[in-house]
């Protein structure tokens, strides 16, 4: 799960984490006040979207006019900028060509920045520990330094037993080039951003830029959090700041139905119960000459009514040319898929062909089930088989 840069300054500002004042708001007026009540004469205003790279990014339609994130120095810039940038699109380089609506904006007091820095924090697969990420070309993507300039990311794991100490504050301190008061006030940033990283389950925590200032205090300029879905029934209150207008419709609709679902630019809709099958059936599927139009784990113990708004979630990707049903019984029924998969093709307009490959627990009520719908699918041996005729059909209804 993802949340917006203001929602992740706030949290991270509870666990003692060095972020600059700021508002948000959702319409020019509002981040005029916002203004006011900062003071000052310098403001940041941020377009809040789900992406990275808005500094760069530029709006639908007005590409001359300044990107997601501008520098003002009055109070009618601040308005200005606001009521351009609000209700436009966005486009970055991670939203892709589409952009992203921009809803709401961030307004910051300005910081006077001496040095831009990196700091990240992450799980490290390989070690199964929490490591922190430095390095001193802030402002830049994590994985642009690591193509262009390896040698200046700086790792540190902390053992979970240990949790962090010091001495690991101080080695990312003096590995930045950090001096003075500067190692005291990082060291104390870098404990409370571990505090905020186990305190709230989170799976990637990211300050870039992280600035010291001309005073040698260390600030959060932007803040990434993504968190352990696993995790988030402990912490409702994180659930709460989903912004479900960030998220791709078919995504959140397939949540509301405990769907494991990613869409694809593929042609060929999938539908498996287990999230290693899944793959595996994604990859034959290109092995046999077509691309899969999405990920679908069903689960192992999903319903009639799961299985149906699967169905129909697949059939909403208007790229779908076919669907390749795979279906392992072990605690999932075939049966229950095959009354699942019927259910769904009745209740739409069932245009593209459909291959069923099922194998396990009733797995021969399944095909009967399947076989006396009156519903034109083909059934098949195994997943290779499977595989082969759908794409096939696919091929041949070109």
């Amino acid at each position: 799960m993802n949340i917006h840069e203001y929602q992740a300054k706030k949290l991270l500002a509870k666990y003692g984490v060095a972020v600059p004042r700021g508002g948000v708001a959702c319409t020019a007026a509002e981040a005029l006040e916002v203004a006011k009540d900062l003071g000052g004469d310098l403001w940041v205003v941020k377009s809040q979207i789900h992406a990275g790279g808005r500094g760069k990014g530029t709006f639908k339609g007005r590409e001359d006019e300044g990107g997601g994130v501008r520098v003002v120095r009055s109070e009618q810039a601040v308005y200005d900028n606001a009521e351009t940038m609000l209700g436009q699109i966005l486009v970055t380089r991670q939203t892709g060509l589409t952009g992203k609506a921009v809803n709401r904006i961030y307004i910051e007091e300005g910081c006077d920045i001496a040095r831009e820095l990196y700091l990240g924090m992450l799980i490290d697969r390989a070690t199964s520990r929490v490591t922190i990420m430095a390095s001193t070309e802030g402002g830049m993507e994590i994985e642009e330094v690591a193509s262009r300039n390896p040698e200046k990311i700086l790792k540190v794991a902390i053992d979970p037993v240990q949790g962090f100490q010091a001495y690991h504050g101080r080695q990312i301190a003096f590995g930045l080039g950090l001096q003075g008061k500067q190692v005291g006030t990082a060291v104390k940033f870098i404990r409370a951003l571990y505090a905020a990283f186990i305190g709230l389950d989170a799976s990637i925590v990211e300050v870039n830029p992280l600035v010291v200032t001309g005073s040698g205090e260390v600030i959060a300029l932007d803040a990434k959090v993504n968190f352990d879905d696993n995790a988030l029934f402990r912490h409702k209150d994180i659930e709460e700041l989903r912004d479900e207008s960030e998220e791709a419709p078919a995504e959140v609709e397939a949540a509301r139905h405990a769907l494991n679902y990613i869409k694809l630019n593929g042609q060929i809709g999938c539908m498996v119960n287990g999230a290693g099958l899944a793959m595996a059936t994604m990859d034959i599927i290109k092995l046999y000459g077509c691309e899969p139009a999405n990920f679908l784990d069903v689960g192992g113990g999903a319903t009639q009514e799961r299985v149906s708004a699967a169905f129909k979630l697949i059939l909403s990707d208007p790229n779908v040319e076919g669907i390749l049903v795979n279906i392992f019984g072990g605690i999932m029924r075939c049966d229950v898929i095959a009354e699942g998969v019927v259910a769904a093709a009745r209740g739409v307009n069932l245009n593209v062909p459909l291959v069923v490959r099922l194998e396990g627990t009733n797995v021969e009520l399944g095909k009967t089930i399947l076989s006396q719908s009156g519903l034109p699918i083909i059934a098949a041996d195994n997943l290779g088989d499977a595989a082969e005729k759908v794409v096939k059909a696919v091929k041949e209804a070109q």
